[in-house]
């Protein structure tokens, strides 16, 4: 509304202005009709600000009084400056009616632009999100260039050949230009053949120097990309378990092969590009104003067209790229899922409304892409016919230039090459701009992994050389992080003693392989601590701690390789005889000899290669080579014969003193335990060896007779089937 009644004001004043003040015109002067142009400007600008006092302090309402205002000043001064023309009145040529109402929708569409591309920034700069946004953006930036910091000879020589390109490039256009002035004109042999040389060595010049600089730009990525990946994957293994529980993989597998790579090109790729352009601008500019600053002026006419119109391009061609990508995601989503539960599809027959599904979907992304694609053809369009239209402006310039002997045609030549050039390089300069944020904001997801300190600490130096392993639970409280409103265990106390044999028993998710994750340090109690030979479990070393404490679970996970190389894993010092002698005590050794490469067969991913027994086998065996203090063992002969659990037993046996915790839910390994603890809802509900707890037919009683009766009912339906 503002807007409408500064323009209708402006058109008022300039109508007066043309009837009642054009016979005052007394002399017939450009300065003079341009100083009077530039001060009733001045008159309008002062009288409009006094009528729209009320909303002068709106951004957008300045800026339209200043275009209407500045319109027609501007106009008559580029006018004179490059036609050599002057006003035909005083006030101005558009002040005449119709023209006055050309320039009123110039400026109407001009403030348009204005708003739409460049919008009040003012207040935003004022807004506290907004300046803290930018300046941690910034501080990301730097903390990126600084780890680039081992790559600065890399990064100084390709500056430097960065620099020989660009000059390169630049010289190129003058000399197409002077061997055209030299052909049109009196040729002269000596003179073309030195502009035809220095063109080559030029051309050859730029190409080596281009290519050196590419190269080292490449190399400087492709070692950043490497540090950064490194460093990141090295303080995600550092974190505590609960981490990984609340993390996707997928999430953190992006992070380390996707973001750590738009990271890095945010200083090798992106830099390399945005100095070239930002260098061959300047310099292309310096140029075009040494051929003719006049049609320099001309040419500035499609710089801001280009930057607005690429602007708005990039806003409505990544909102939809985006919109596109999380298309295809929910396609592959509904595609996989239909792979996946194809039994259940062919159960319920339905075949046909799955891939109806999926065509719905996929009809969304071709839609969406068929939007995408419609928005880059109508910008194609736009900037080809803004490009063609300003070349023929620029030739219909340039030949009243050389017509007036201003200008040579070879310079008009080169002149329209780096005009060509510079409209390039400004779109380079708005899209990397974008694309630079792009990049600092993979940057910042980055940092935030890499920042992350873990929840369980890792600080202890505590290395006694001697351990008795004794171990007490006192008063533990614990909640997993992924629910803390669920206690696992509810003060919690129990005392391990060396040379004994502690079971823990009870129903699932009573809390007996909370306490084994604790004792591993997996986690960190809320309340209580967990004390080893009289000293907290944080006090010990990292390293330490899990050479004297370890583990083997009931679905152990085995790394591809070799086995020899999974029964070593973490040691450096093992030589073949302790393998052998640890895989003898975990029965593996004669299953391992019979195979074709014996230690050196692989074992698949994830041991895919080996039956279950085999692969548990194998992990008590990496747990007995290290010959530990404290050794855990949850539910390891779920998958093992009799005979491999005998010799286990037997094999424990000869460790007198070590601390053996075991975790079954089949009892009768269990029995020769030195005590048995029976746990319930995170509480120690029963304690004792196992005639005790029988005596007592209490919690172990009935549960010793629930599980032998689904034992026996099992061995009933193996020799139905049998």
């Amino acid at each position: 509304m503002h807007h409408a009644k500064a323009l209708l004001v402006d058109l008022a004043i300039s109508c007066v202005l043309h009837y009642s003040t054009r016979a005052l015109l007394k002399s017939n002067s450009s300065v003079f009709l341009l100083t009077q142009l530039w001060f009733v400007a001045g008159v309008k600008w002062v009288s409009l600000r006094c009528f729209l006092l009320s909303s002068w302090k709106e951004a957008s309402v300045r800026r339209c009084v200043a275009v209407t205002c500045l319109m027609c000043p501007v106009y008559e001064s580029g006018l004179t400056l490059l036609m050599n023309t002057q006003p035909e009145y005083w006030s101005g040529s558009l002040s005449c009616p119709g023209k006055t109402i050309t320039s009123t929708a110039a400026t109407l569409i001009a403030c348009l632009f204005w708003e739409v591309s460049f919008p009040d920034t003012k207040r935003k700069a004022e807004s506290p999100e907004c300046a803290e946004t930018k300046q941690r953006n910034r501080a990301l930036f730097m903390r990126v260039v600084r780890y680039s910091k081992p790559d600065a000879p890399l990064l100084s020589g390709a500056f430097v050949f960065l620099a020989l390109a660009v000059i390169c490039d630049m010289c190129i256009p003058y000399y197409t230009g002077m061997v055209i002035d030299i052909l049109g004109e009196h040729y002269q042999p000596n003179s073309f053949m030195s502009a035809i040389f220095l063109m080559g060595l030029l051309s050859l010049g730029s190409s080596l120097s281009s290519g050196l600089r590419g190269g080292l730009f490449m190399c400087t990525l492709s070692r950043l990309n490497r540090r950064v990946r490194l460093m990141l994957f090295s303080s995600l293994v550092n974190q505590e378990i609960g981490f990984f529980e609340d993390k996707k993989t997928g999430d953190l597998t992006s992070r380390l092969s996707v973001d750590t790579k738009l990271m890095s090109q945010s200083v090798a790729m992106n830099v390399n590009i945005l100095l070239r352009s930002l260098i061959k601008s300047v310099g292309i500019l310096y140029l075009m104003v040494s051929l003719s600053w006049k049609l320099t002026l001309v040419t500035f006419i499609e710089a801001p067209l280009i930057a607005i119109t690429q602007k708005i391009y990039n806003t409505h061609y990544e909102q939809l790229s985006k919109e596109v990508q999380d298309s295809v995601a929910r396609a592959n989503e509904t595609a996989g899922e239909a792979v996946a539960g194809v039994r259940t599809v062919r159960s319920f027959r339905m075949e046909p409304s799955e891939a109806c599904r999926y065509d719905d979907r996929l009809t969304d992304t071709h839609n969406l892409k068929t939007q995408r694609d419609t928005v880059r053809a109508v910008y194609l369009l736009v900037r080809r016919l803004m490009s063609l239209g300003m070349q023929v402006l620029m030739l219909y310039y340039g030949r009243q230039l050389i017509k007036s002997g201003h200008m040579s045609t070879g310079n008009l030549v080169s002149f329209i090459l780096y005009q060509g050039d510079l409209g390039t390089y400004i779109r380079t300069l708005v899209y990397m701009y974008s694309d630079m944020l792009n990049s600092v904001g993979a940057a910042a997801k980055v940092f935030e992994y890499l920042d992350r300190k873990p929840l369980v600490d890792m600080d202890g130096n505590l290395h006694p050389e001697t351990l008795a392993g004794q171990v007490y639970f006192k008063n533990l409280t614990f909640s997993y992080p992924t629910r803390p409103d669920q206690p696992a265990l509810k003060n919690f106390s129990l005392e391990l003693k060396p040379g004994q044999m502690t079971a823990l028993v009870g129903m699932s998710g009573g809390g007996k392989s909370t306490c084994v994750s604790l004792l591993e340090r997996f986690y960190q109690p809320q309340q209580g601590q967990i004390l080893l030979d009289g000293q907290p479990l944080q006090n010990y070393q990292h390293k330490y701690l899990h050479q004297k404490v370890a583990m083997v679970g009931q679905d152990p996970v085995l790394f591809s390789g070799s086995i020899r190389d999974n029964i070593c894993y973490g040691l450096t010092d093992c030589d073949q005889t302790k393998v052998e002698d640890a895989a003898k005590e975990a029965n593996a050794h004669d299953f391992i000899s019979r195979l074709e490469k014996s230690y050196d067969s692989d074992v698949g991913e994830r041991g895919c290669l080996l039956s279950g027994g085999q692969k548990q086998r194998i992990a008590i065996a990496r747990a007995l080579i290290r010959q530990p203090q404290i050794l855990i063992l949850d539910e390891v002969t779920s998958s093992l014969d009799t005979e491999s659990e005998r010799m286990v037993q037997d094999a424990l046996a000869r460790h007198p003193n070590q601390t053996l915790l075991v975790i079954a839910h089949r009892l009768k390994t269990i029995e020769r335990a030195d005590q048995i603890i029976v746990i319930d809802k995170g509480e120690v509900v029963e304690q004792g060896t196992h005639q005790e707890l029988m005596e007592k037919k209490g919690n172990y009683y009935k549960l010793r007779e629930r599980l032998f009766y689904e034992e026996k009912e099992s061995d009933k339906e193996e020799v139905k089937q049998e």
